[in-house]
């Protein structure tokens, strides 16, 4: 093999090696995100309490430190003011177990009894999401899933 097309063959390998690592690092410096969320209310009825069942999948590349959920009125305060990762300081911890490679399964439920249910807003109602990543990421999606109470 002459000189010239040894160095071709070594600048080519070394050119592709460089792309697969640069590849490989993108793909290993995933965003925090959040996917497939949802929500289900089901009202009190007589003496049997109801529910509210939030549930997401988180995905981190350096792995999830915390979930935080907030259900809140759509005909509301936090309507008019947009909600910050500050606001949901007090909301909530969501449970979480692992589900893939790096993504978490993340679920809250609570339970809604016949006085918190007339005590209520009716209508339309969000559910606030703050996803903390290992890494110190922030995401904050106020309306990852939602609810109608009657």
């Amino acid at each position: 093999m002459s000189r010239r097309i040894a160095l071709s063959v070594a600048a080519g390998v070394v050119a592709l090696g460089g792309a697969g690592a640069f590849t490989l690092a993108y793909a290993g410096e995933e965003s925090l995100a959040l996917a497939h969320s949802t929500a289900r209310y089901t009202a009190p009825d007589g003496d049997r309490d109801g529910s509210l069942a939030f549930a997401t999948d988180v995905t981190a590349s350096s792995g999830v430190e915390s979930v935080k959920v907030l259900a809140w009125p759509e005909d509301s305060s936090l309507a008019e003011e947009e909600l910050t990762s500050k606001d949901m300081a007090a909301a909530e911890p969501a449970v979480c177990e692992p589900a893939g490679r790096d993504t978490v399964r993340c679920t809250y439920t609570v339970k809604v009894t016949g006085s918190d249910a007339a005590s209520s807003p009716r209508g339309v109602w969000h559910i606030a999401v703050l996803a903390t990543a290992q890494d110190g990421t922030t995401t904050l999606d106020t309306k990852a899933a939602g609810f109608t109470v009657r």
